[in-house]
């Protein structure tokens, strides 16, 4: 009887860096992370794009529809489910068309009208785009700190992402203690 034959030994050299010198230990950022790989203002996504699911429902509602026009005579294949799919997916079309709208105010000028609200100079900011309500209006959260080192005063403003208009905000003295921190 004889061995079975010994495996192959894989090269696993290009899988992990050489270690570092004298047990140096190195860290570095992935690439996703890495700032000067930056090349632009992230764009966010329009809800616009919700018309396009909502012709694919519609099309397919409109195919389901014709086919039970044609073909439902009591048969086994194409019966009176082909009519309720139809009617679930043109509510599903016609819910997509209802909350397609369309990102007009972009973070610039969601920070703008919320310099504007605040009433102080802004220094660290920060907007978040939320959706609100049953059909999805956009809407931009705004956190913002005053100029000031260490910031003084803090707010948050929530601006209309379709008009721009200022639905709310609130301003108070900053709560948190930077005095342990060496700045």
């Amino acid at each position: 009887m004889t061995d079975p034959p010994a495996p192959a030994e894989a090269d696993h050299e290009d899988e992990f860096p050489p270690d570092p010198p004298d047990g140096e230990i190195r860290d570095e950022l992935p690439a996703d992370l890495d700032v000067t790989g930056f090349v632009g203002p992230y764009l966010f996504p329009d809800n616009g794009r919700r018309r396009n699911q909502g012709l694919i429902h519609l099309l397919v509602a409109a195919g389901l529809l014709a086919l039970w026009v044609g073909f439902a005579n009591g048969g086994v294949l194409v019966n009176d489910g082909y009519l309720v799919v139809a009617g679930i997916l043109a509510a599903a079309a016609a819910y997509s068309f209802a909350t397609a709208r369309r990102l007009q105010v972009r973070e610039l000028d969601a920070l703008a009208a919320a310099a504007r609200e605040v009433g102080f100079p802004i220094g660290h900011a920060s907007a978040q785009m939320a959706w609100r309500g049953f059909l999805s209006v956009p809407t931009w959260r705004v956190l913002v700190y005053s100029a000031d080192e260490p910031p003084t005063k803090r707010g948050l403003v929530v601006v209309d992402g379709t008009t721009g208009e200022v639905l709310g905000s609130a301003v108070e003295e900053n709560p948190e203690d930077w005095s342990d921190i060496d700045l």
